[in-house]
């Protein structure tokens, strides 16, 4: 029986990708001089946003180029983050059947709450586990049984969906149902190197077989 929903964020919950990619190059840009491709900023996903400024950034102002991320990330979060009603209706579906949701992700605390509030996604989560409150990041599955443990539920009761290989990774070393999802414009994952449990385009689809919302 389901009883909680945890989601990844970037690339699942939110096409917030664009944005993501925007800040690191212009970061990376204007404090190295370098010039970065989506790809290679891909490859550097797993830590927070401060995590990967401060293990690939060659400049040694770090403290000043994390600074120069968030405003950048918040001064066109607007502009290159689309709201997505199917998604905030999605959410709002699992809450009124009763079933908990939660968020696992990489990102940092400061930028998660700058896209919860743009996207009007505050106070919707049971549980929320950034990259700040775990010491091993994605794949490892720290992040997931801490969440499933504040959320009071086994891991047969849970499921965990995410866009990226990481997120699949995670989810079946926690011994969860794990969902990769391509249901959003960019998602960082074409092909999951462990497979996941389903492969799902849409939410409608997602919705149907769960269920979900009448369905």
């Amino acid at each position: 029986m389901m009883k909680a929903v945890v989601f990844d964020f970037d690339g699942t919950l939110a096409n917030t990708l664009p944005i993501c990619f925007y800040a690191f190059q212009t970061v990376f840009k204007e404090f190295d001089k370098r010039e970065l491709t989506t790809n290679e900023i891909k490859e550097m996903f797993g830590p927070s946003e401060t995590g990967i400024i401060i293990n690939n950034l060659s400049n040694p102002n770090k403290e000043d180029a994390i600074e120069y991320f968030y405003k950048k990330y918040s001064e066109l979060h607007k502009s290159l983050v689309v709201d997505n009603p199917e998604i905030l209706d999605l959410l709002k579906s699992l809450k009124e059947a009763e079933i908990k949701i939660g968020i696992f992700t990489g990102k940092a605390k400061r930028s998660l709450d700058i896209s919860l509030k743009a996207l009007d996604m505050e106070g919707l989560f049971d549980v929320i586990i950034t990259g700040d409150d775990v010491k091993k990041p994605k794949p490892d599955p720290e992040g997931l049984l801490k969440a499933l443990s504040l959320l009071k539920v086994e891991n047969s009761e849970a499921i965990y969906i995410g866009d990226s290989d990481a997120d699949i990774v995670a989810g079946v070393q926690a011994n969860v149902y794990t969902i990769g999802v391509q249901w959003l414009p960019e998602y960082q994952t074409s092909e999951f190197s462990e497979q996941p449990d389903s492969i799902i385009k849409s939410i409608k689809e997602f919705k149907s077989s769960f269920k979900v919302g009448g369905l």
